[in-house]
């Protein structure tokens, strides 16, 4: 094939109809791509129809003409294109090969279309004698690779849309979930005042009725006769059994109220609510506690915050107690850099990572959508048999934080 096209380069042109005796020719006429050979100066030596059709010459037309100067002249931009910059030219007169997509041909009727080409160099005793040139119109391969990257701008632009309404729509359930964490605790401080202001207040007074019968019946029986004595103290017993019925009546009405909206929280702020709260949590549980504090006490957090906090806390103590199985538990609370940070770690028997990711740890869902309304997080650290850390880590208000 070398040899034949070297041959070529010495024709004055390619026959109009070849013969099945010069296949190569046949070849030049058959492909539907566009072949031409040029010499050390630039000019046609041969073309095949395809090619010359492609630009709009007759192939007669072409030969010794400067193919650069009648396809190649001009940028896609509208400047002139040298020929001393031209690809082609370059890579032949090297004696090295090129192939590029993403320049322009012109046409006899001054448009333009866009080519793949590629230039491959005829060497004869190691010197270049020219080259051979292939070109391929690629408008169709433009349209379809820009069709596509519509497509793709178009899909990613839906995609897009969608993703900012799902944002939207899940800032709105989180803002649903934050207004209805916020009714339920409005409802109660209601709860916790009506139990304190009348229920409290009634077993007060009834306790009060109770001892004042009590010791009615007692002076009363230092008077009576013998015969009543039995009855009397069978009505101080009763009495005495009504008076710590309703102790312990006070003592349950004071564990709903602070079970609903601890009066430490609001009577002493949160860093002491948090003490307290652990300090209950090791009574009950029977556990070692190693308690560090390091918190501006004269900080105060806007009650919602506050509020969330404390209940975050409460579910963590309570994770603790369900799940860990543990004998100490180090609670480290800071508010270091405009940053809150609220560490609970435990030496339980831990957990696999996936334990907290379940569809069903409503505490763990809970913690963290509490914290995200207020642009906070939370982290856990556990592994089977190394207990469990989880922390709260919450950007204090620019006022809080200064």
């Amino acid at each position: 094939m070398a040899l034949d096209l070297y041959t070529l380069l010495d024709r004055p042109r390619a026959p109009a109809t070849p013969s099945w005796q010069d296949p190569v020719a046949l070849m030049l006429a058959s492909t539907g791509e566009g072949i031409y050979g040029v010499d050390l100066d630039g000019r046609c030596v041969f073309i095949n129809p395809a090619g010359a059709q492609l630009i709009g010459y007759a192939p007669e037309e072409l030969i010794g003409q400067n193919m650069h100067e009648i396809t190649h002249h001009t940028r896609a931009d509208g400047s002139a294109y040298p020929e001393q910059d031209c690809p082609i030219f370059n890579a032949f007169r090297q004696g090295l090969p090129c192939r590029i997509d993403s320049e322009l041909f012109w046409r006899r009727d001054g448009s333009s279309f866009p080519v793949e080409y590629s230039s491959h160099p005829i060497l004869d005793g190691g010197q270049v004698r020219g080259a051979v040139v292939t070109f391929v119109d690629i408008t169709e391969r433009r349209r379809a690779a820009d069709a596509l990257q519509r497509a793709k701008e178009e899909l990613e632009e839906r995609v897009s849309e969608r993703t900012r309404a799902l944002s939207t729509a899940l800032q709105q359930v989180r803002e649903l979930a934050a207004r209805a964490e916020a009714v339920r605790e409005e409802e109660r401080t209601r709860i916790a005042r009506e139990v304190h202001d009348e229920l409290g207040s009634l077993l007060v007074a009834l306790k009060m009725d109770v001892n004042w019968m009590d010791k009615r019946l007692a002076e009363q029986g230092a008077r009576s006769a013998d015969a009543a004595e039995d009855m009397r103290t069978r009505m101080r017993c009763k009495c005495q059994n009504m008076s710590r019925l309703i102790e312990n009546a006070v003592d349950n009405v004071g564990r709903i109220i602070t079970d609903l909206r601890p009066s430490i929280l609001d009577h002493q702020g949160l860093w002491a609510a948090l003490e307290w709260q652990a300090q209950e949590f090791v009574a009950s549980a029977e556990l070692a506690l190693d308690w560090c504090m390091n918190v501006d006490e004269t900080l105060e957090l806007p009650e919602p915050v506050a509020m969330a906090v404390f209940r975050i806390f409460q579910e963590m103590l309570s994770n603790v107690g369900r799940h860990a199985r543990a004998s100490q538990l180090r609670i480290a609370i800071g508010t270091q850099g405009g940053l809150l940070t609220l560490d609970v770690q435990d030496d339980g028997v831990g957990a696999p990572p996936q334990a907290f990711e379940a569809r069903d740890a409503w505490g763990v869902m809970g913690m963290r959508e509490r914290a995200r309304h207020f642009g906070g997080e939370i982290t856990i650290l556990s592994r089977p048999g190394e207990g469990t850390r989880t922390r709260l880590s919450l950007a204090l208000p620019a006022r809080e934080a200064s």
